[in-house]
């Protein structure tokens, strides 16, 4: 025979435990559940002519004035606080304040008065609000109007430009 010595064989090592159980059958997937289809859309908010009357004569008495850029704005359905924005601009803070004034004493007066919720702003005269409830309005200076571009936040909006 020649000189070499038969190989030994190796043992058979034993598999290390991976953590893995062996499959087992998968239990059967469950159908997704159909979500309720959406109910067609509505026609849109309901019109309210008291309102839309008041965002007009906010509109008109701010032209008296000589407001610039006078515009209402119809948020229905858009906004939950109010159906109206009225949005216009002064030259000066001191336009801007007697716009503002001009607005609360003329609604004060006539057979229904209407005095606003709040008031802001009337102290500077750069950006004065006058809320009325469902009729809100937005007295600047054309530089802030520009800056705050309430237009453009609510540029689906249907608009109504008055001056």
């Amino acid at each position: 025979m020649s000189g070499r010595t038969p190989a030994k064989k190796k043992a058979p090592v034993a598999k290390k435990a991976s953590g893995k159980k062996a499959p087992s059958k998968a239990p059967a997937k469950k159908k997704k559940a159909k979500l309720p289809v959406a109910p067609a859309q509505k026609a849109g908010p309901a019109e309210n002519p008291a309102a839309k009357a008041l965002a007009q004569r906010i509109g008109n008495l701010l032209v008296d004035k000589k407001a610039l850029d006078v515009v209402i704005l119809d948020v229905r359905g858009m906004t939950s606080y109010a159906d109206y924005f009225v949005i216009a601009s002064g030259e000066s803070d001191r336009q801007v304040s007697a716009m503002a004034e001009n607005v609360q004493v003329q609604l004060k007066t006539g057979d229904e008065p209407q005095r606003p919720i709040g008031t802001e702003g009337f102290e500077t005269g750069q950006w004065v609000l006058l809320d009325y409830g469902e009729v809100v309005a937005h007295l600047f200076l054309a530089d802030l109007r520009a800056h705050y571009d309430l237009e453009g936040l609510w540029a689906d909006a249907s608009r109504e430009k008055l001056a």
